[in-house]
């Protein structure tokens, strides 16, 4: 191990840091398939969205004796979905592609579902399976980027740690409220 060189030579790395300058920060080094990520990328991009407007609804749904604390609750996770969507929309910008913004096919590409509940109740367990749903398809999207784009793992392991908060409290609230 002490005979493999460390880095590549200071020279080597300078000339390729000067081709194709116009793809930013995508260098030879990336491996994963780009066009691929992207659409992974947009697939959870759409998820957070669903996840924002659900939230939002259930924040401004939510009625009945315990309606403030479980309201604020929503309001809570539909700001940190909104702050995921943001972060994961620069992370496509920064790898050339493009966020999907388009409301068209909102719910096709996402993987959670917008369902609106009609109890304070049924928010919380639709909410729970949204958040459910996000959990096991973000950490299949961390074992797919695995090696090959550290920067979209650490992204999604990241969020992945919000949505497995945003799932405990939703359990916590089902506890109190139920």
């Amino acid at each position: 191990m002490a005979d493999k060189p460390f880095l590549t030579d200071i020279k080597t790395l300078r000339e390729r840091a000067r081709k194709h300058i116009e793809n930013g920060a995508i260098t030879e080094g990336y491996t994963a398939d780009r066009e691929t990520v992207v659409k992974l990328l947009n697939e959870a991009l759409a998820t957070e969205i669903v996840c924002v407007l659900r939230y939002k609804r259930h924040y401004f749904m939510a009625s009945g004796i315990h309606a403030e604390g479980v309201a604020a609750e929503f309001l809570e996770h539909a700001n940190e979905e909104q702050r995921h969507a943001d972060s994961i929309a620069r992370r496509i910008v920064q790898l050339n592609g493009e966020p999907n913004f388009n409301p068209e096919g909102l719910l096709m590409r996402s993987h959670a579902e917008y369902v609106e509940g009609t109890t304070l109740i049924d928010m919380i367990k639709e909410d729970l399976v949204a958040e459910r749903i996000a959990i096991d398809s973000y950490r299949e999207l961390i074992t797919y980027f695995g090696d090959d784009d550290p920067t979209s793992r650490r992204l999604m392991e990241e969020i992945l740690a919000v949505e497995e908060e945003h799932a405990d409290d939703l359990v916590s609230l089902l506890e109190k409220v139920g």
